[in-house]
């Protein structure tokens, strides 16, 4: 993992054999209905200002949540994520055909994930390295216990910050179009100073 890292930093000289593309894959989620904290502007209560309404209550969640498949291209420094109801096997084998539409086929991409069950080829299922195999993809693991390791983590980190702290949304759609815009504007806006700030004191491999 970490000399993928120092392939796509321009750290080391490519070898034959080496990915043509690194991307970074995991979710993000749950994705609750839900108060969440956060810093924002707002007057202080008093004569002549209107007190900052206070946050509900969240005894009954009867939404369901939601979970986020992203993925986090390296060399194009671009994020991108599928927003889906469960996040099983089947899930993840979707959006995983998603991520080789986003290259040429005779690219060779790694993809650079944790440990969690549906990432993993297993002796009832195979499914996941079938598909790595034939589509000329090579998934590499971090070590268990250190998920923190995969960089998209720290692009979780700036969507947090950006789109979720500070929000209530009122549903799943509302706050999926709060997460689609985020992605957008980072698309184009990546080397925004707040936002590298923010991705780059969460980034740690």
């Amino acid at each position: 993992m970490l000399d993928l890292y120092a392939l796509a930093d321009g750290k080391r000289e490519r070898r034959e054999g080496d990915p043509d593309e690194i991307v970074c894959l995991d979710e993000l989620g749950p994705l609750n209905l839900q108060p969440h904290p956060g810093r924002q502007w707002a007057c202080q209560g008093g004569r002549g200002h209107v007190r900052r309404r206070r946050r509900r209550a969240t005894f009954k969640r009867p939404h369901g949540v939601r979970h986020m498949f992203a993925a986090y291209d390296l060399r194009a420094d671009k994020l991108y994520g599928h927003i889906k109801d469960r996040k099983r096997r089947g899930e993840f084998l979707a959006f995983l055909r998603y991520v080789r539409s986003l290259h040429p086929e005779h690219k060779r991409l790694a993809i650079l994930l944790d440990n969690f069950s549906p990432h993993l080829t297993t002796k009832t299922d195979t499914r996941v390295g079938d598909y790595a195999d034939a589509h000329n993809m090579e998934l590499a693991y971090v070590p268990f216990n250190a998920s923190w390791l995969n960089r998209i983590e720290a692009q979780f980190t700036g969507l947090r910050y950006f789109t979720l702290d500070g929000t209530d949304h009122a549903s799943h759609k509302e706050q999926g179009r709060a997460i689609r815009r985020y992605i957008a504007w980072r698309h184009r806006n990546p080397h925004d100073r707040r936002l590298r700030k923010i991705v780059d004191r969460a980034n740690v491999a």
